[in-house]
């Protein structure tokens, strides 16, 4: 099963731009045929949306939206449909602004998740800090339960220093705290892995460029995409990659290659 993650920066944005050569965003999907393509920062609510976004042919799709409009927002499609779906960690405090979606199958539950981003104020990166605290124990909660966790999305951190192009320079700035990268740390511990650099130590990897410097042009970027999973399913990934040739957001895609049946 090939699994695909990437934060569009507004779906309806990039379903009217050219992703990879001539080929659009609705093309693209239809082409490259992923089993589960799994977007953040939609930015949109599912009756803003016409059909071929809202649910693409051969596709499930399950959404979560902010409460706000235009902010935020998450969407799961999937060609297998789950036996359930939620929305949030059953959390007031954290469950308003659309960041994740999940889709429980037999044995496996999928969390796509876009994590907050402490950059805006002390009081965001509390917000932060709590969201991932939280976030941990809701899949910790899932595998005493005997079910395999995959877990996707914008992380909005850079775990280690190969993980971005400017380490030393950025070592005080939210995305690359020592907190935040600390609690990257705590998940590995929990039993789940990042799948890139289980598979991979190739430096120059990024999956996000800042548009207002060109930084895309120069490759100074960070890998803030990721895929993870309980480490029961390493033995069946094959691969992981990130989809640098991808363009339309100031994201990439990143995805997993996965010899499992949902």
């Amino acid at each position: 099963m090939r699994l695909i993650s990437w934060n569009v920066n507004g779906i309806r944005a990039v379903s009217k731009k050219e992703i990879f050569g001539s080929t659009g965003f609705k093309d693209w999907l239809a082409d490259d045929g992923p089993d589960v393509l799994c977007l953040q920062e939609t930015k949109a609510w599912p009756e803003q949306l016409k059909e071929d976004l809202l649910e693409p042919a051969g596709y499930s799709s399950y959404w979560n939206q902010a409460e706000k409009k235009g902010y935020s927002g998450t969407v799961i499609y999937t060609k297998k449909k789950p036996l359930n779906h939620y929305t949030g960690m059953f959390s007031e405090t954290y469950d308003k602004e659309g960041r994740i979606v999940a889709t429980e199958f037999d044995n496996i539950t999928l969390l796509n998740i876009y994590f907050p981003n402490g950059m805006q104020s002390p009081e965001r990166l509390k917000y932060k800090l709590e969201f991932y605290d939280t976030f941990l124990e809701h899949i910790d909660s899932i595998r005493k339960k005997g079910k395999s966790v995959i877990f996707c999305g914008d992380l909005n951190t850079a775990h280690n220093p190969i993980d971005l192009a400017r380490p030393k320079e950025n070592v005080n700035n939210s995305g690359f705290l020592p907190i935040e990268r600390e609690w990257m740390d705590k998940v590995v511990e929990h039993g789940y892995t990042d799948t890139f650099r289980h598979l991979s130590d190739e430096p120059d990897m990024y999956s996000w460029w800042d548009y207002k410097t060109r930084a895309r042009e120069r490759n100074v970027g960070w890998r803030l995409d990721y895929f993870w999973v309980s480490n029961d399913l390493l033995p069946f990934l094959k691969n992981a990659f990130i989809m640098t040739e991808i363009v339309g957001s100031d994201h990439c895609p990143v995805g997993i290659d996965i010899d499992i049946e949902l």
